[in-house]
């Protein structure tokens, strides 16, 4: 299962690089390209969404199915490894939101900077006629 929370997190942080690239001031000229490339990749990074919630439904099965380690019934070692199973439990619920997180905003600044760029134009054209 670490093969998925691998690709998981490289969708995040490609996410969260184009979020960063279309929000840096001083890229205009780069722009136009970054809002088409985002656009065009919005629709198969939507991917994210259930591939999140499977993940999510991944760690619900684990945490309701652990056996459960408590008082004098475990050794150290069994201990250690149910609180080390908690805290990546903990650590991929956390990589969960940040995705999601990170498509949500992706998705929002890119349809307010195409938003903007619209406005800009239909303002263009009407210094153009005046």
């Amino acid at each position: 299962m670490a093969l998925e929370w691998v690709v998981l997190g490289y969708a995040a942080a490609a996410e969260a690089i184009m979020v960063l690239l279309l929000t840096i001031p001083g890229l205009d000229g780069l722009r136009k390209g970054l809002v088409a490339v985002t656009r065009n990749l919005l629709k198969p990074f939507l991917s994210v969404v259930p591939f999140c919630l499977f993940l999510l439904m991944d760690i619900y099965w684990k945490y309701e199915t652990r056996p459960k380690c408590g008082g004098e019934s475990c050794t150290p070692s069994e201990h250690l490894r149910h609180q080390k199973s908690i805290m990546k439990s903990q650590r991929n619920a956390l990589l969960i939101v940040a995705a999601l997180l990170f498509y949500w905003l992706l998705y929002s600044v890119t349809h307010l900077v195409v938003r903007i760029e619209q406005l800009n134009q239909r303002v263009e054209r009407l210094k153009d006629r005046e």
